[in-house]
């Protein structure tokens, strides 16, 4: 569990550096038009398109980028897309999901399949780690956002099913039919989530040295590097002395 946390806590610092702020703001967009085309343009008559919303305003993508993303889905864009899950395996025998919108399958697979194998990995058949993990909502809140015990009383009162509180944050899991629900009922007694989504949280992790974690980050940043890789999550596990190294 603890590994989710960090890798969360890695997406976020890497987000807070990363240069290609453009083609984050890319992947959001296409959710959030691919959200809209699939149910109602309006946000609140819409969980899905609500979420994707709320996730890229956590990135800071302005009004007019989403307000574009939306009417993008009523002008008949987003048509092609396909969501399409890959697994595999990483370095060191971690395991990956990669989750992709694709308006071409063949050359997404190729791509993907072509990273796992330039990176010490190799592309699995689907269900061949998806195993290890669990589907869930994940809502993060700052640390600032109250003590462990105020949080956890949030949480439970909310119908969330877990939380791990540090000094990086607070994650609250619960399930993914549920995200939508315990999310607004968080809203009102913690104010503003940093990040609201679902998640594939791992069941069990391997272990990974500094090497290990060098491999895996290089494997990932290729993965989330295509633009038809919407998020990459792996089950990897490391001592707080290698995350400090990276």
């Amino acid at each position: 569990m603890a590994g989710h946390s960090k890798w969360a806590n890695i997406q976020h610092r890497k987000g807070r550096q990363d240069a290609a702020r453009s083609k984050l703001f890319s992947k959001l967009s296409k959710e959030i038009t691919v959200a809209a085309k699939m149910g109602d343009p309006d946000p609140d008559k819409n969980p899905r398109l609500r979420l994707a919303v709320k996730e890229a305003k956590s990135q800071s993508v302005p009004k007019d980028v989403i307000d574009r993303a939306i009417k993008k889905s009523q002008a008949g864009e987003g048509d092609d897309y396909e969501e399409i899950r890959y697994e595999g395996y990483g370095p060191g025998g971690v395991a990956v999901i990669v989750e992709a919108m694709t308006d071409n399958r063949n050359r997404t697979a190729s791509n993907v399949r072509s990273t796992f194998g330039k990176h010490g990995g190799n592309l699995g058949e689907t269900g061949s780690v998806g195993f290890m993990f669990e589907r869930k909502g994940e809502v993060a809140y700052p640390a600032g956002a109250g003590d462990a015990d105020t949080v956890m009383m949030a949480a439970i009162e909310a119908g969330a099913e877990d939380v791990e509180s540090s000094e990086e944050g607070h994650f609250i899991y619960c399930a993914d039919t549920d995200l939508n629900e315990v999310a607004t009922a968080l809203e009102a007694e913690l104010g503003e989530s940093d990040s609201t989504k679902l998640i594939w949280k791992p069941v069990t992790t391997t272990e990974l040295d500094l090497d290990g974690m060098q491999k895996l980050m290089k494997l990932v940043d290729a993965l989330e590097d295509d633009d038809d890789v919407q998020r990459v999550t792996a089950n990897f596990e490391a001592s707080d002395e290698v995350m400090e190294q990276l």
